[in-house]
């Protein structure tokens, strides 16, 4: 028999500094919803489920489609994106909605992930091609090489990796899993090779590779199926050649 109503149990902060408080709401069940769409249904009427008026649930934003990675947050304690949660497939009972907890809490259910944009500058995530003459035709790829890389291209920076990271925290330096993945990503390609010495060099300090501590739950909470453990293997590989060249060069 379907569910005739759902219950969620949300966790509320309305700014950075206020202190969070749980709030409990109940919807009308409709086929194939997802936490999304309950969340849109409390805000058109913002009620709780004692009869309290109440302020609409903030989060960030969602495509609905998985890959613009800002709905992330935890749903029943588990980190994933909320707009590919369907209701039909959580258990019975109350859905509880957190936001992540390795970043800074805006409001609600939104957290700043500046830390992981701040380590994707850092380890330089892009590829410089940016000018105002014709720099001609790109470098070819081979299809298998393409084929490669791609599943790392899928990184839409939701942040699952890296709440699931239990060295990615405010007592360490580690710039988490994401970041690592693009240099992984970014050293493959043709172009992005010429700049590869200062990706590695930016991963090859405090903060970098070697803090990981190779719990692999990145790989089981990426929404995209990333393999980033092979990105580490590969990385580890990568800045040993690195670190060699720099032994030698004394």
């Amino acid at each position: 028999m379907p569910r005739q109503s759902i219950e969620l149990r949300i966790r509320r902060q309305d700014s950075p500094t206020a202190a969070p408080r749980w709030e409990e709401f109940s919807v009308p069940w409709q086929p194939s919803m997802n936490v999304i769409s309950c969340l849109m249904e409390i805000r058109k009427n913002p009620v709780t489920r004692q009869g309290r008026t109440t302020t609409p649930v903030h989060w960030e934003s969602s495509c609905l489609e998985e890959v613009c990675g800002s709905c992330t947050m935890l749903v029943n304690g588990r980190v994933r994106q909320s707009c590919t949660a369907l209701v039909d497939n959580l258990p019975e009972g109350p859905i509880t909605l957190e936001p992540m907890t390795k970043f800074p809490v805006v409001r609600d259910l939104q957290v700043d992930r500046q830390p992981m944009f701040d380590s994707l500058k850092r380890v330089h995530a892009w590829i410089p091609i940016d000018g105002t003459y014709d720099l001609g035709p790109g470098p070819r790829m081979s299809a298998e090489e393409a084929e490669a890389n791609y599943v790392f291209s899928r990184c839409m920076t939701c942040g699952c990796c890296m709440e699931a990271c239990p060295q990615f925290n405010g007592r360490s330096e580690f710039m988490g899993p994401a970041p690592l993945a693009q240099v992984r990503l970014f050293n493959a390609h043709p172009t992005g090779r010429l700049s590869a010495r200062e990706r590695l060099d930016q991963i090859m300090g405090r903060g970098g590779l070697v803090d990981c501590g190779n719990s692999q739950n990145c790989v089981e909470v990426c929404p995209k199926g990333i393999p980033l453990t092979e990105a580490f293997g590969e990385l580890g590989r990568q800045t040993t050649v690195q670190w060699l060249k720099l032994l030698f060069q004394k």
